[in-house]
């Protein structure tokens, strides 16, 4: 074995390990992303230096807020998007971009400065990717929090979706199980197995510019085809959260719910990982009719399964 100065040497490589994962970032875009103005709020996070230099390597003119990381200041630039809303539309660009602290999650902003989520960035990359010829099994993995409007979307453009529990952890394990290759959260942790072995918010916001760029359409028009569906959620505490799937009570005023709603609503019960709480989801063709049923299903959960 090499001894003393032939063993080598240690050399601090952090100006080459970030070479290198922005060289893999901007390869697997594939796209020159000139001419694009993009916003990015770095949430003072761990994507503050290499998310914004990866989309200038690869030719896009950025725009950067919150990317003065001092170990206090991190923020969640894809949970508060606010920020960068007002950001995008003050500066003119085309899209905005938004990081949490880990930078495993995006969410984005439109010139308009509308939110697109995590649903409907999945929603974008999937039709793509099957225009391309590159989504395997032209199927997408979601979870059951998905909004049923990408759910309605993807069938409309002859993309099947198969749904997990709440989790990335779930939707990667289904992923490899099923060879499948995009899937994510409504939160924007998008997972890109070609590129990348887990969820990456940079991957995900090159990926998304460049199907703005490639298809010459704006985020605006490219988010709409995901029509998200009017929804809303009741935390239901002091339940006994095991009985949710069980109580005749209860699953007979989901299956009237259910009816109720037809083909342009849904249902969700999902007792909660933590505490004794029962989490009512639903989605309906107005915010009215949400409410309501959502409020009446949470009556009758804290009524049959009170602790």
């Amino acid at each position: 074995r090499p001894t003393g100065a032939a063993v080598g040497r240690v050399i601090k490589g952090e100006t080459v390990a970030d070479q290198a994962y922005i060289n893999h970032l901007v390869a697997s875009t594939g796209t020159d992303l000139s001419g694009l103005r993009i916003a990015v709020d770095a949430a003072n996070g761990a994507a503050s230096k290499v998310g914004p230099a990866a989309l200038r390597a690869a030719g896009a003119e950025v725009l950067v807020i919150n990317a003065s990381p001092d170990g206090l200041n991190i923020n969640c630039g894809s949970t508060h998007p606010e920020q960068l809303q007002n950001y995008v539309t003050a500066v003119g660009a085309d899209m905005g971009v938004a990081y949490d602290g880990d930078a495993d999650r995006c969410m984005a902003v439109d010139a308009e400065g509308t939110l697109v989520d995590g649903d409907q960035i999945m929603g974008i990359l999937a039709i793509g990717a099957k225009a391309d010829g590159t989504l395997a099994s032209d199927t997408l993995v979601v979870t059951v929090m998905s909004n049923l409007g990408l759910l309605l979307a993807m069938r409309k453009h002859g993309i099947r979706t198969v749904q997990t529990g709440v989790g990335d952890r779930y939707v990667l394990e289904k992923m490899l199980s099923g060879g499948y290759v995009l899937g994510g959260e409504q939160s924007g942790h998008v997972i890109d197995s070609i590129h990348a072995t887990t969820g990456d918010g940079i991957l995900t916001s090159l990926r998304l510019a460049a199907r703005l760029k490639r298809s010459g359409k704006t985020l605006k028009e490219l988010a709409s085809v995901v029509e998200r569906l009017p929804q809303s959620l009741i935390n239901v505490p002091n339940v006994d959260k095991h009985a949710a799937s069980t109580n005749d009570a209860v699953q007979s005023a989901v299956a009237k719910a259910e009816a109720r709603l037809g083909e342009t609503g849904r249902v969700l019960l999902r007792p909660s990982g933590t505490e004794p709480l029962v989490r009512v989801m639903v989605e309906a063709a107005t915010q009215e009719e949400s409410d309501a049923v959502a409020a009446e299903l949470a009556q009758v959960v804290k009524d049959n399964l009170a602790l």
